[in-house]
């Protein structure tokens, strides 16, 4: 300014670290600060000294320098290249320093390493597709424990009848053991997040149901996109009764393709972190006004198809369930019973 000096404007504490790395809330970035609460997730962890922990969002390496007292070697895939010089200069000239191996690179479009447990901070809008390409990743590892936004966490671990039940909990606890550990108050970061945070353990399951998980995801989806209405208002619809007989009648026509197709997806699980028009992720979802079918401006063979699929409901007893209530096991049970009688899905 004229006649004075210019004053250069700094970033704020809560944007900094110690080593002068400003943090980018855009993207995800809030640094977990409380060193009792970096410990608590690593004995939570259960790292045994033969173990390759992968971490995902080291950021500046607070909970990885912890990693590598107890671990055999850390893999830490970070995007920020400031978070990746930071790292590698608080191990350089350290025993630890041939123990970590730093990947710069965007987690979703990584192929990751072998490992037995995973180890995350993540940026919150990640969440859904991690979580689920965590749970395709091969060899099954032995579980995660993974920081997550407060109400996606209690989504993950919800049980039916509870509000946040919804198709995400329903697929994630398909193909593994979900637990909450602790709540994290948003303090606890730099720079603080809007919200607060839960750590989740996951453990998958092994062997996982012999099922296809396209055929699944077509079941689900549909139900929760209506979780709040019962199962024999959602199938007597026209639209969905339409999708049904379509795919029956390709099914009768080309039944030994279709069972081909399906046996080559059984393992295709990630599949199911797409949230895309995802209804069942609100609260209030599934009060819509859709159009039931009439039996009266059904053609007979349409009208024959519809009683095909209610009796499957009323045999299984599901015609006035709602999906917001239904457990793991009668989800699976629907299925076989649709399946059994070429009714399908994808």
């Amino acid at each position: 300014m004229a006649g004075g000096k210019e004053r250069k404007t700094r970033p704020s504490a809560a944007q900094r670290h110690q080593g002068g790395i400003q943090f980018q809330k855009s993207k995800g970035q809030h640094i977990l600060k409380n060193p009792m609460l970096v410990q608590t997730i690593v004995q939570k962890a259960g790292i045994k000294s033969t173990d390759i922990v992968l971490e995902i969002g080291p950021g500046t390496g607070n909970l990885t320098m912890k990693l590598l007292e107890v671990a055999k070697k850390v893999i830490a895939v970070e995007l920020d290249p400031r978070m990746v010089l930071e790292l590698q200069r608080r191990v350089q000239g350290t025993s630890s320093a041939i123990r970590l191996q730093v990947i710069q690179g965007d987690i979703l479009k990584c192929e990751l390493p072998y490992f037995d447990v995973c180890v995350a901070n993540i940026p919150y809008q990640i969440s859904s597709p991690l979580t689920f390409k965590l749970l395709s990743h091969r060899p099954i590892f032995r579980c995660a424990i993974i920081m997550f936004q407060r109400e996606f966490a209690m989504r993950l671990v919800a049980n039916p009848g509870d509000n946040l039940y919804c198709r995400l909990s329903v697929n994630t606890q398909l193909l593994a053991r979900v637990s909450h550990l602790l709540k994290v108050g948003k303090n606890n970061f730099r720079p603080p997040p809007k919200v607060d945070s839960s750590v989740v353990r996951i453990e998958p399951r092994n062997p996982l149901p012999p099922i296809s998980f396209k055929e699944w995801d077509g079941m689900v989806r549909l139900c929760f996109n209506h979780k709040n209405k019962t199962l024999g208002a959602i199938f007597r619809q026209k639209a969905i009764l339409s999708l049904l007989e379509k795919n029956y009648k390709t099914f009768q026509a080309l039944q030994e393709a279709f069972q081909k197709s399906n046996e080559s997806s059984f393992g295709d699980v990630s599949i199911l972190g797409d949230t895309s028009n995802d209804v069942s992720m609100d609260i209030d979802a599934g009060e819509d006004q859709d159009m039931d079918v009439d039996d009266a401006d059904m053609q007979e063979g349409a009208s024959q198809f519809k009683d095909r699929v209610l009796n499957i409901l009323k045999e299984g007893g599901f015609e006035d369930k709602r999906s917001s209530k239904l457990a793991q096991d009668d989800f699976l049970y629907l299925l076989s019973l649709f399946n059994k009688a070429g009714i399908h899905f994808s």
